[in-house]
């Protein structure tokens, strides 16, 4: 179990719903897709996910999910990933998802 966090820690956070516009594979690599969200009024993003071994990026385009928003742009494999893709973690990562659509770049709270 990880450390426990306070409230304020955790109001940091700023979780929102996105649509997967294009979903790609990250050329010379195993593991990564390249994900192009829509956040609606808070623009579109790059982000990158390690969850190419369960997803082909056509089942992945046009569905919404959970991303955390505010996190610090990271370099992987020389390209800026600009968020994170919430997932379960298991033997098959599942991506959270809104239950039924909503509008982009909504917050979760």
């Amino acid at each position: 179990m990880k450390p426990q966090i306070n409230y304020e820690d955790f109001s940091k956070i700023d979780l929102c719903v996105g649509t997967i516009i294009e979903c790609t594979e990250k050329e010379g690599s195993d593991k990564l897709l390249r994900l192009t969200v829509d956040f609606g009024e808070k623009g579109t993003r790059n982000i990158l996910s390690g969850i190419k071994e369960w997803y082909k990026p056509i089942n992945l385009k046009d569905k919404q999910f959970v991303f955390v928003f505010n996190l610090e742009p990271r370099k992987i494999m020389g390209e800026e990933s600009q968020g994170m893709i919430l997932a379960t973690d298991g033997k098959k990562p599942q991506p959270l998802k809104p239950k039924s659509k909503v509008p982009n770049g909504t917050v979760i709270r």
